[in-house]
This record gives structure tokens, sequence and C-alpha cells, in this order.
């Protein structure tokens, strides 16, 4: 459904210091803003951005309700969708200038975008309550991590498709997509002059076999999506990664790669305590074919949330179930358990 009113806004925030210690100079936080803050400030809904999206990305979650889905309906609600450091809408290697530009850009963590984003809540939004949290894969990574940093700040968190750290197997995945990437000559260790194209090829067709599940392929369900064979859809993938940047996607990945609820110091790297603090309605929604962020990595982090409820996507459609507006049984589960939260919260 179409949105009639948004806005894309862009939060300046100088120097960010970092949690390694580094400092990102001329910090900026872009989002979408959808809908307006009401009078007490407890209507703010946070959709943070996913790995290889833009903002967005997450509209196909948004829109005026109808008998159909339980759309977040921006005449109710202020929905603002923060694009993630390091994916080319906010600071990022594309569009930093000078000596953190391109391979220099510094290492951001999950704890890094957060912090920022709660800034931009606490200066923009007049430090506002959050009504939910919601996100799909990295999206959900840090609604998780906001549930667990400011329990008294957030009243629900949706997290689809993830877990609440980066599990081995994940990162060992993960490794093999950097490494098609990287191999290709024209990379230069992240200081090309023209974009390494059969790097970016060979990851795109790596992460399509990763990204669907085998029931996906078994059962054609490529053909929902408009393709007429296999080959059309990895050639898709192809062209939708020939317009990102190779050390823009590098550099999330390592985000998410690093991504660890506890690893910050607040928890200093207690795990348990980190899950154990997401006390509020708390929805947790794995896709029983993800092959990255499984449902049994998933289930395990659940069960440590006292919040959370644990609801798995039956769906063939892997780790895309997740995603706004992929599959669609899938998207009405996920807007259903939305609804269900924010009415549990009296909203």
């Amino acid at each position: 459904m179409a949105i009639e009113q948004w806005v894309k806004r862009d939060f300046q925030a100088g120097d960010l210091p970092l949690a390694n210690g580094d400092v990102l100079v001329n910090a900026r936080l872009h989002y979408h803003q959808i809908g307006q803050l009401n009078a007490p400030k407890d209507n703010l809904i946070l959709l943070p951005t996913y790995y290889g999206g833009a903002a967005v990305g997450n509209h196909p979650w948004v829109g005026k309700k109808s008998a159909n889905a339980n759309l977040l309906d921006p005449d109710r609600y202020c929905i603002v969708i923060p694009a993630l450091l390091g994916a080319g809408e906010s600071s990022s290697p594309s569009n930093t200038h000078g000596p953190q530009a391109g391979a220099d850009f510094p290492a951001i963590s999950l704890y890094d975008n957060v912090l920022l984003q709660k800034r931009l809540v606490d200066e923009v939004f007049g430090e506002a309550r959050l009504a939910l949290v919601m996100g799909w894969s990295m999206g959900g990574m840090q609604a998780l991590q906001w549930g667990s940093l400011f329990p008294e700040r957030v009243g629900a968190v949706l997290a689809t498709c993830c877990t609440a750290r980066c599990y081995p197997h994940n990162r060992v995945f993960l490794e093999g997509v950097k490494a098609a990437l990287t191999c290709d000559p024209a990379f230069q260790d992240g200081r090309y002059q023209t974009p390494p194209a059969r790097g970016l090829k060979a990851f795109a067709r790596v992460y399509a076999g990763w990204a669907y599940s085998q029931a996906f392929f078994r059962e054609n369900l490529w053909r929902e999506l408009g393709f007429r064979s296999i080959e059309e859809l990895l050639a898709f993938w192809e062209q939708d990664h020939l317009g990102q940047d190779a050390n823009d996607l590098l550099s999330v990945l390592a985000t998410w790669q690093g991504g660890n609820i506890s690893d910050n110091p607040v928890f200093n790297g207690d795990y348990a305590a980190a899950l154990s603090a997401i006390t509020m309605p708390t929805r947790v929604m794995p896709s029983a074919t993800d092959l990255y962020f499984t449902a049994e990595d998933a289930t395990f982090d659940a069960a440590r949330m006292p919040g959370a409820e644990l609801q798995v996507l039956e769906s063939h459609w892997g780790h895309i179930a997740g995603g706004a507006g992929r599959d669609t049984m899938s998207h009405a589960q996920i807007l259903n358990a939305a609804a269900s939260l924010l009415s549990q919260r009296g909203q």
C-alpha cells in the first residue's frame, strides 16, 4: 500500500565517539519519518534497517489499516526508519570524504548504531517513549539491543529472522560471501578506482543460495517473484548488488559479524544478563527454514528473555520470510504480531 506522506531527513550528530575508541567524524544518521509524534510522546515506532537495505525497504509495513492487514497506521503512529551506519544512506564508506573515506571508514558496532538512534529520539523527538521497536535481520538485532539497553523507554519489541548475536555458523556464512567479493583483483583491498563488478556479482550469487531455503528452490517458489528461471533470479541479484558499493557492503557485514547484545559497557560480555533485561512484551519470529539466523539459535535466545514469546514462521522462504512485504503469509503474521504487541501496551 502506498504511503501518501513521508519525509526523509538527516540527523547531524557531529563527531561520534565509537565503542572501539575511534571517532566517526561528522556523523550523519539518515532516517524516514511517516506520521507525527503525539502530545504525550508515546506513539513513536522505530523500524531499524536490515543488511543491504535502504530505509524505503521497511515501508511495506506501514500504511492505512485495511480489513486484511494490520499495517502500522501513520495516522496513529509516528514511524521512524533509521538507516544503518555504513549502508550508504547514513554516514558510510561511499559517502564520506577525507581520511575516513572508503576502506578507511571506521569499524561500527550495533551498539554504536543504537546509541546514535537514541540520540535521534532524544534530541529530535523530545525523549519520546517507543511504543514498539521492530526489525528484520540486522534490524531485529538492533530492536533486541534497544530492549536490552533501554527497557524503561521501550514498550514492546518485535524481532524477525534474527538472533541477539551473530552465532558461529552465521559468521562463517558471511566469511564466504566476503571472500567472493574481495577475491576480485579489482577490489584492491578496498581502494578500487572502479567498482569490482566480478566480485559484486559473485557475492550476489553466493548470497542468493543462503537467503532462501532448499524448499524455495525445490518448489520453484521463485516463480512467485515473476522469474522464469533460477538464472533470472540470480541475474536479478547480480544487478541489485552491482548498484551497491563494495566497501559499504563490507562495512555493514563487519557490523553484523561483531553483533552481540552483550558486547557493550553496560553488560561487559554477560550474554545472559543482556537477554534477561528484555522484560517488555517481545515477539521473536524466526523462520523455520532460515539458514543462518536459525530457529534453533533464536529459540535459545528467546527462552532467556523474560518478556519474550517465540513464534516460528513456517515458511519455505528462508531468511527472506521475515522481511517487509516479501512472503505474503509471513508478512501478515508479522503485522498481526505487531498489532498484538501494541494492543498489550494499550496502543
